[in-house]
């Protein structure tokens, strides 16, 4: 997918856009593994409680992704990793992509019940843990109101063997992956340059997982500073049409209340 088919050629708005990928393919090693899976080890080792979390009822969940990620890619399961929440940690050190574990309950939620989030987007795994998903989506304004139902129906009707894609964008004014609150990083203000602006893109996975009837969610980090969007003048375009169009309580969310007019004013110069 090129730059310029992140942002749809329209005005900014929800959408529920997939297509179709093979899983093995989303969650395959890249050029930067070693670097990337150098940075996860840090997190998971360092602050493994904030990074990862595994609830009983996540266990079938996680147990079914292993087996997935064997026969994906080769992921073998150390020895000394006997209990879930060593599983769980050896996994996050395995895949470069960050991944959670959701599952529909008996009285019809869909419940995020474990994941490995080391490259979080201003986002903390533990309030988000255990909850249903129109909890976890209750910050972003209007979500729910607007596709709620949508993706209730989505997730029922996910089939194995298909990876789900979509990409989701923010902008911040650090490189770095992980993005957690707790790491205070600078916010985007009126006041940036151009080697201060990064466009941060989520390309995300959900992938059924038939055995436990869960749901797999990856979610793999990439980070682009502003020059190189000022590269391909059709995605320079649409960024500063998505950020004219965004609505105000949108931009607030995203940090970029303050900040949109000046990041498109140095889009167009």
């Amino acid at each position: 997918m090129t730059l310029a088919e992140i942002f749809p050629d329209e005005d900014y708005k929800f959408s529920l856009r997939f297509g179709r990928g093979e899983p093995a393919e989303f969650f395959k090693p890249t050029a930067r593994n070693a670097e990337v899976l150098a940075e996860r080890k840090h997190w998971l080792r360092s602050a493994p409680q904030i990074h990862a979390a595994l609830l009983p009822a996540g266990e079938a969940l996680l147990d079914e992704t292993i087996q997935q990620a064997r026969t994906w890619n080769g992921f073998a399961l150390p020895d000394a990793a006997k209990s879930p929440g060593e599983k769980l940690l050896a996994l996050g050190e395995f895949w470069e992509p960050d991944f959670l574990l959701l599952k529909c309950d008996a009285d019809g939620e869909v419940r995020l019940h474990g994941g490995c989030i080391c490259f979080p987007s201003s986002w903390q795994l533990s309030e988000k843990i255990g909850e249903p998903i129109e909890f976890i989506h209750g910050p972003v304004p209007g979500l729910t109101a607007s596709i709620g139902p949508a993706i209730h129906k989505f997730l029922a009707g996910l089939k194995p063997g298909v990876a789900w894609l979509r990409h989701n964008w923010g902008l911040s004014r650090s490189a770095g992956l992980n993005q957690h609150p707790d790491r205070a990083l600078p916010h985007l203000d009126a006041t940036v340059s151009a080697e201060e602006v990064w466009l941060r893109i989520e390309h995300q996975a959900l992938i059924a997982l038939p055995k436990s009837g869960g749901i797999l969610f990856g979610i793999r980090i990439a980070v682009h500073p502003l020059a190189e969007i000022k590269t391909d003048a059709l995605a320079t375009k649409r960024l500063a049409h998505a950020l004219e169009t965004m609505p105000e309580e949108m931009a607030r969310y995203k940090n970029l209340a303050t900040a949109r007019g000046r990041i498109v004013e140095l889009l167009r110069t």
